[in-house]
Order: C-alpha cells, then structure tokens, then sequence
C-alpha cells in the first residue's frame, strides 16, 4: 500500500492523536447541538445592507465566487464575517 505524505501540521496532528492528548468528547449529541446553534446564530441573515464597489471589484468577487461554487453575496459575507471575528489572514 502506498503511503500518503503529511505535510508538517498534518504530521503534528497525527502524533498529537496518537499521544492521546485529546480527550474523549461526553455528552457528544448536546456537543454537536451546542456547535449547531453556534452556527445558526452566526449565519443568521437578519439584516440588509446595501454596498456600492467598483465594477471591477465585483467582476473579480463574482469570479472567485464562481471558482468556489457559491453564491458572490455569500462571499462576500463570509469575507466579512471572517474580518470582523479576526480570521481573515493576509497571505504574504
């Protein structure tokens, strides 16, 4: 059998599961009903907003869009939800 290589975060992850430095999940049905209310509320549309941007910045948003297979305005919000809650890195 062929051997799949692990990049070095994978092998981190790997050695730190087979350590068993992660604990077993209790009550793992109201874990996963925890998470799933978590999000709900973050992806929950409850207001408009109305955006204005140049043609060529939305041709290029729809475009990456399309590349993802998802709608530009989810996006576009998920851009925004990933600034606002610190999780947009800039690549250098």
């Amino acid at each position: 059998m062929d051997q799949v290589k692990l990049d070095a975060e994978e092998t981190d992850l790997l050695n730190s599961y087979e350590s068993e430095e992660w604990p077993p999940v209790t009550q793992l049905e109201a874990e996963k009903q925890r998470y799933r209310e978590y999000a709900r509320a973050t992806f929950k549309k409850d207001s408009r907003v109305n955006l204005r941007i140049s043609s060529k910045d939305l041709e290029a948003i729809q475009k990456k869009a399309l590349e993802e297979g998802i709608p530009y305005q989810t996006l576009i919000a998920s851009i925004l939800h990933k600034y606002v809650s610190g999780r947009l890195v800039e690549r250098s």
